[in-house]
């Protein structure tokens, strides 16, 4: 309101004074001037009655000489009075015309209308900083899950289609700097309903002032932010609540798992696709030597990845300021003769990463005349060159805005999945396997919905299986059976029970379940819905439980307890 008020006092400010001045030289006339009365006796018009007679001939709404008829002067003053009013009111009425029309203005009314429909809310948010590619898909992304979203985008073309975009739940958004304070304020970052702020801003530095000033405006805020050099890495990482991710580096550990462990990469894509979709594909990618064109921000995480998977590499790039002194990289000559050198007659695959897509799908065309049996990823940078990718008829395809909107959307909406993700990753057993063999049996071919569910004692319907004397005790398994149709079992499995700081990866489902435990499920669509019904109340849970539907009001659990004690006795 500040805002507005300065506006429209530092536009308005001349024709106001104007008007005070035209109004002021009004009056004083027209109480100076004599006049007679009924008897013919000099009276002098006091000022509320001047100011009145000034009121109603400046807006010419009408006229009346009082509270005695005028003489010739003052009606001579009266009507120099009119013109200069109406002179003065027009003046000020295209000022304000102006005014409408001035783009600071409706800025600030815009940001004041934004900030109050914000402040507002009572659901649960998520703000998102920069709608880009990567934004526009994870915009996409919770918008299918019933997420409710605030967006603030730096450029007004970006942010004005956010109101023509399909969404189910049309987000709340606002064209301003969000690496601000008083923007990230207005877009509810300090807002007790906002879950978490996401920083996807076109460059680094931006995304870290975004994520530095929210959580310094808010120090328990969750925050997520995109990141890729080393030095933004490292001063975000001073912030216990800043969550990050590096698209190059998340990419190109996918394809080491591949190479590695790929089935570990088989359920690693399979929980983190978009619920309800069709499961990926495997990536396939061949062991041998390969050649990455590009060693750029994504072309050195690629050639770490593949040290890791013990796999030889040659990298191709003409660009002096990635030279380094590593023999397997190389700068000179032309294409075609760069491509020989870095041995891809005998190559497996190629990676084009560089930072342009021309050039990337150039290199590939070069690349398959040479060893047409090429296992092909390439690089795309600027969604409208689509159709260029897709003349590439690459193998696997890297998108930064997809693997971002993918990895923002697991920490988002479950977070207990990152762990569980983490076990798998560091386990050298048979996890993978045992995971995808319960998703195929109990879930099926497509991405699985996740949701957690609270063990707590508070919980009316957990109250009496959670106590400590019960026997037998509640376990994983009672929650899997269906109370509307026991024992059917319900499509789900159980990923992670956390217990306090200890984490158990697929429990079984005889494992016991204390009050605080926190289980990750994985299932079907409406499977969380039907979990729910055991915390409102203890009957579907002792149902499921015992075979036995118990009595459920105040009078069948009377006449239940008299016959008990009628058949003690």
């Amino acid at each position: 309101m500040n805002d507005i008020l300065f506006v429209i006092l530092r536009r308005l400010r001349r024709p106001l004074i104007v008007l005070i001045i035209a109004y002021a030289i009004s009056v004083w006339g027209l109480v100076l001037i004599p006049g007679r009365d009924a008897a013919g006796n000099v009276v002098h018009l006091g000022f509320f009655h001047a100011f009145y007679i000034v009121s109603y001939t400046a807006t010419t709404i009408g006229f009346g000489e009082i509270p005695h008829a005028f003489t010739d002067a003052q009606r001579v003053w009266t009507i120099f009075s009119i013109y200069l009013s109406v002179i003065s009111w027009a003046y000020a009425l295209g000022s304000i015309f102006h005014l409408a029309r001035d783009q600071t203005f409706l800025d600030a009314i815009t940001r004041r209308r934004f900030a109050t429909q914000v402040w507002s809310m009572e659901e649960p948010f998520v703000l998102i900083v920069g709608y880009g590619q990567s934004g526009i898909m994870l915009a996409r992304m919770l918008d299918r899950t019933g997420q409710r979203m605030v967006i603030v985008e730096l450029r007004t073309q970006r942010a004005s289609s956010i109101e023509i975009d399909e969404f189910e739940h049309p987000p709340l958004f606002l064209a301003a700097d969000g690496r601000l304070p008083d923007v990230l304020v207005d877009a509810g970052v300090t807002h007790r309903k906002c879950l978490a702020m996401v920083a996807l801003a076109g460059d680094d530095d931006s995304n870290q002032s975004v994520a530095i000033g929210g959580t310094v405006l808010n120090p328990s805020l969750r925050i997520i932010a995109r990141v890729h050099s080393q030095i933004a890495r490292a001063n975000m990482e001073s912030f216990r609540k800043i969550e990050l991710i590096n698209p190059f580096e998340a990419f190109a550990n996918n394809m080491r798992l591949d190479m590695g462990a790929p089935d570990k990469l088989r359920v690693v894509e399979w929980l983190s696709g978009l619920p309800g979709g069709a499961r990926p594909s495997p990536l396939n990618m061949p062991m041998g030597h390969w050649v990455i064109c590009g060693f750029g921000s994504f072309g050195r995480y690629v050639a770490d990845a593949f040290d890791k998977a013990g796999v030889t590499w040659t990298a191709i790039d003409n660009d002096p300021s990635v030279h380094c002194n590593n023999p397997a990289i190389l700068h000179h000559g032309d294409a075609q003769e760069n491509l020989r050198e870095a041995g891809i007659e005998r190559a497996v695959g190629l990676i084009a990463c560089t930072d342009r897509d021309a050039v990337n799908l150039a290199t590939v065309t070069r690349a398959r005349a040479l060893n047409p049996n090429l296992y092909v990823v390439i690089r795309q940078i600027n969604v409208a060159n689509a159709s260029l990718i897709d003349a590439s008829m690459a193998n696997l395809r890297f998108i930064r805005a997809e693997v971002v909107s993918h990895k923002v959307r697991q920490l988002l909406t479950s977070p207990l999945l990152i762990r569980f993700l983490g076990h798998l990753d560091e386990d050298q057993g048979d996890l993978a396997q045992r995971t995808g063999a319960s998703l195929e049996t109990h879930v099926g071919e497509n991405v699985p919905f996740m949701w957690v569910f609270d063990c707590y004692a508070s919980y009316r319907g957990l109250r009496e299986a959670l106590a400590p004397e019960v026997d037998p005790p509640l376990t994983i398994g009672d929650l899997l059976i269906d109370p509307e149709n026991p024992p059917q079992r319900l499509d789900a499995v159980a990923l992670l029970l956390l217990r306090k700081k200890t984490e158990i990866p697929l429990p079984a489902e005889n494992t016991r379940l204390l009050s605080g435990d926190r289980v990750l499920f994985a299932g079907l669509r409406g499977v969380e819905a039907t979990q729910e019904r055991f915390l409102l109340e203890p009957s579907p849970l002792e149902y499921v439980r015992t075979g036995i539907e118990p009595p459920r009001s105040w009078l069948f659990r009377r006449l239940l307890r008299q016959d008990s004690k009628d058949s003690e006795a």
